[in-house]
């Protein structure tokens, strides 16, 4: 008997279309490019400073305030709601953005941003409800392709308005906002879900559903490109597998203390320990790099005494980031023995990309290493991404994820309080970015550490090993003693 009750075989069709087309119009983002030189002009009053250090701050803060909540309100109010409550906070930031002045209305337009940040996850969790496990692997790939796609486009309109056209920075947000209004359209034709993680879960005979294979769940994993990876992974359906006592079902109490057991299962292994601490590290320092990478460019080369190139690089960087991530799927190395190994390197590569960047007197050497940075996370997050899944059940890689997504938050927030804030050291750009790059270095350290450490405890395995089989062949097979009186 097929516990899971499939919908229809095209039933997932016309959501996953419509999700598809509001996740286009709301990642088409050419504004994105070019925020830094827009706050960075005479009518908005604000000086670098006060946008990376008072400005910017505010999302990390907002983002990580909101999460939570909105975590638990997009499964008690069913994913559509929320989906609506992302676009209409986005349109709302860019508003104040656009007709806002001074430092505490951009404070605002950055709060709100903070809200689309927190409730970006309705739009990869909606999805999931709507369709059978057997259409996973599909809608997955169609809604994460749709916003590499529209990211990618949003920022070449951009740099070939700004660079050929000379439009005003204003007219790439006023396109923005059309947009996101399109995204909304789009939201309210969204069906609603019947169920969702825990509060609308369905009886244990009509939750209870067959486990992705292995393969699938794998393949799902690599394609996880952006910097927002760990968004889809909370999108899982923790709620869904049969438990042995139905009451349970019926309690969000008892759900949570499931899922601290899991919890605690899932996190026994070191392997998978220290795979997510990397993860989670190495995530808040990439996403400040991305949050203040305009402001360096800007010191680099100010937007208003030289042409720039942000929505180019933006692509470029995109674009290198899903090839690098694709590749991962054809790299054939023991991940065991040498993923750790792979970590320290490409940290390292990190690292210096971020000193070159501080240093160099050039923005192309400074575009360049931006590219090197994106690329090689893109590339790392994958293999972290895959390694942490392969062992896994559906709804412990769910879980998983978005705790490393919330410890990601948390530290992106630490550093931001102590580096960035006016409260904290309040260091220049420059300064930040040599912090990042001495932060990636020390990853770069402790994970090379890991990797001789294993490399040195398989050797020695090894051995042992070899000479065990020696002694089991020895005694299996004993040798004659020698007659020495032939000798003479």
């Amino acid at each position: 008997m097929n516990c899971f009750r499939s919908p229809p075989s095209n039933s997932w069709v016309y959501p996953t279309v419509i999700l598809c087309l509001y996740g286009f119009f709301s990642m088409f983002r050419p504004s994105e490019s070019f925020l830094i030189p827009f706050l960075s002009e005479p009518s908005k009053n604000l000086t670098t400073t006060e946008i990376a250090n008072e400005v910017l701050p505010v999302w990390t803060y907002s983002y990580l305030a909101i999460l939570p909540p909105v975590f638990v309100l997009t499964d008690y109010l069913r994913y559509k709601p929320v989906i609506v409550l992302y676009v209409v906070a986005f349109a709302v930031s860019y508003l104040f953005l656009l007709f806002g002045r001074g430092v505490v209305l951009m404070q605002v337009a950055e709060f709100f941003f903070g809200i689309v940040s927190a409730t970006e996850i309705a739009y990869f969790a909606y999805i999931y409800s709507m369709v059978s496990p057997e259409h996973y692997q599909k809608v997955s790939s169609y809604c994460r392709s749709v916003t590499l796609v529209a990211y990618t486009a949003g920022s070449v309109l951009a740099q070939l308005l700004v660079s050929l056209a000379n439009v005003p920075y204003s007219y790439l947000f006023f396109i923005s906002l059309a947009c996101a209004s399109v995204a909304f359209f789009f939201s309210l034709f969204l069906p609603m879900p019947k169920k969702s993680m825990f509060f609308h879960t369905k009886s244990d005979r009509e939750a209870c559903q067959k486990p992705l294979e292995q393969g699938t769940v794998l393949e799902e994993a690599q394609n996880h490109k952006r910097a927002h990876p760990e968004l889809f992974a909370n999108s899982r359906n923790p709620g869904d597998r049969e438990l042995s006592n139905p009451a349970q079902e019926k309690t969000a109490l008892r759900h949570f203390v499931h899922w601290l057991q899991d919890l605690k299962e899932c996190y026994s292994s070191k392997h998978l320990v220290y795979w997510s601490l990397w993860w989670a590290f190495a995530t808040a320092g990439y996403n400040q790099v991305l949050n203040y990478v305009q402001v360096l460019w800007e010191h680099k080369a100010p937007s208003q005494d030289a042409s720039i190139y942000n929505g180019a690089v933006e692509a470029a960087a995109t674009f290198g980031g899903a090839l690098a991530s694709f590749s991962v799927g054809y790299v054939k190395v023991s991940w065991d023995l040498l993923g750790e190994l792979g970590l320290a390197v490409f940290s390292a590569v990190i690292a210096g990309a971020l000193f070159l960047m501080n240093y160099t007197l050039s923005i192309w050497v400074c575009y360049a290493g931006y590219l090197l940075v994106k690329s090689s996370y893109s590339f790392l997050i994958t293999i972290a991404v895959f390694q942490i899944a392969v062992n896994l059940s559906l709804e412990r890689y769910a879980l998983v994820f978005g705790i490393d997504t919330f410890i990601s938050l948390v530290i992106q927030t630490i550093i931001t309080v102590i580096v960035v804030d006016q409260r904290g050291l309040n260091l220049s750009i420059t300064t930040q970015f040599l912090v990042y790059g001495s932060y990636f270095a020390v990853i770069a350290g402790v994970f090379l550490m890991r990797s001789i450490y294993i490399l040195y405890s398989a050797k020695c395995q090894k051995e042992v090993q070899s000479l065990a089989a020696t002694q089991s062949l020895n005694e299996t097979h004993p040798q004659e003693p020698r007659d020495v009186s032939t000798k003479f």
